[in-house]
């Protein structure tokens, strides 16, 4: 404004270059100033305008707004008058995770720990209100026997309230019901990679592997799932995925005598890559493949690692769980920390690669692993009726049905929010 007027002047021109730059300067300064001010303001995060909101975790949906409760973050807390939502009747469960049959000394105590986040609850669902709100749906539990720990447990407490229900087996599913009287159906698709995967021998016409000196071990194609899952996804109104144990599972795929190989667009991966890249580019692939072929409409939800909880060596070294009780917070570090590279940090390194993969897709993020690191005495151990110690498991009734307490707060939220 000051320097327009000075060109109306022409006896002053003499004096322009003087005034000219600082004007110029003060100029500047005065519109960064503006622009600076804008810039802050408008970064402000707006209130959420619901108060049932979860943590965004990181390789979570971006659109999501910030919750405004850590659901991950809390205590258990021992509540004697707690009761399940199920009892050690339901037919369902595996007979190895059931640990009031199986006369788990602290079988009865587990479901008496409520997990009570810091700054808000977590309900236990009422089954007959979830029925009810939920007609006409179908709900698919896609990955290993962790997320079947999970499928039965939800399928325990719906029968407790509705015991009309079909049994079968619906697109690929390795079990499946159907309450009738609501038409919500629950199917459990077993998959331990989610791509498919199968014993790969060397070729005595010679090959890329047979040139490494590779002779046997489990080939792994990267960009195919396996067909236990791959049709359900036109089929199943909601989604819950996991993936990971079996990636670090040396017991059986042995590193050197079978090890994972992997191929994509049907050729082997040259040089050959080690699990957790091998489940990076499975990740990629797959979220590519549901978000291509997904119901309309449909939700879909990736749980995070299951932890373990073995104590003086691993599941084939003679190691155990046999707490009472949960762990402390240190003990929790002391066992899972990065850092410290603790004796199960399989369960964080894993939601690595998941959150990586996850990132900017329109996955929701279902995290129980920080929950379920404190309970080192909710697994079978012994009990479970093996030759080792079951520390991977989860007894039933037990910690799952709080995974779904978790799962069926998060999904009311999510319809809530979308509709």
């Amino acid at each position: 404004m000051a320097s327009r007027d000075l060109s109306h002047l022409p006896n002053q021109t003499k004096k322009v270059p003087f005034f000219l730059p600082l004007l110029s300067l003060l100029c500047f300064i005065s519109i960064f100033a503006v622009l600076s001010y804008i810039r802050n303001t408008s970064s402000v995060p707006s209130q959420p305008h619901s108060s049932l909101q979860f943590r965004k975790p990181p390789g979570s949906d971006p659109t999501e707004p910030a919750g405004s409760c850590d659901y991950s973050d809390g205590t258990w807390i021992y509540d004697p008058n707690a009761s399940p939502k199920y009892d050690n009747t339901c037919k369902e469960i595996f007979k190895g995770w059931n640990c009031i049959s199986s006369n788990k000394s602290n079988g009865r105590e587990l479901v008496k720990w409520r997990w009570k986040p810091k700054h808000c609850d977590l309900p236990p669902f009422d089954p007959a209100r979830f029925l009810e709100m939920y007609r006409d749906t179908s709900i698919g539990f896609i990955g290993d026997s962790l997320n079947r720990n999970m499928f039965v447990s939800l399928f325990c407490s719906l029968k407790r309230v509705s015991s009309e229900v079909k049994k079968w087996r619906p697109v690929g599913a390795d079990r499946g019901f159907t309450f009738l009287q609501y038409n919500v159906t629950l199917a459990y698709h077993r998959t331990n990679l989610l791509a498919r995967y199968g014993r790969w021998s060397a070729n005595s016409n010679g090959g890329v592997l047979e040139s490494l000196g590779y002779k046997e071990g489990y080939r792994v194609d990267v960009d195919i799932p396996v067909n236990t899952w791959a049709k359900s996804l036109s089929f199943h109104d909601f989604l819950i995925f996991n993936t990971g144990h079996w990636y670090w599972a040396p017991a059986k795929f042995d590193p050197m005598k079978s090890p994972l190989l992997f191929f994509e667009n049907g050729q082997p991966v040259v040089p050959p890559v080690v699990p957790d890249v091998g489940l990076d580019m499975v990740m990629k692939h797959m979220v590519m493949f549901v978000e291509k072929r997904l119901k309309p409409g449909a939700i879909k939800f990736f749980r995070t690692q299951s932890p373990r909880h073995f104590e003086g060596g691993d599941w084939n070294q003679g190691g155990s769980c046999n707490r009472q009780d949960p762990l402390l917070p240190e003990q929790v570090e002391e066992l899972f920390s990065l850092k410290n590279n603790g004796t199960n940090v399989e369960a964080r390194l894993v939601n690595h690669h998941l959150y990586k993969a996850l990132e900017g897709s329109g996955f929701h993020i279902l995290d129980i692993t920080h929950l379920s690191e404190f309970r080192a005495d909710a697994h079978p151990s012994a009990a479970g009726g093996k030759k080792h110690d079951d520390c991977m498991h989860w007894c039933l009734p037990g910690i799952t049905d709080t995974w779904n307490d978790l799962f069926v707060a998060q999904l009311n939220n999510v319809r809530f929010r979308t509709k």
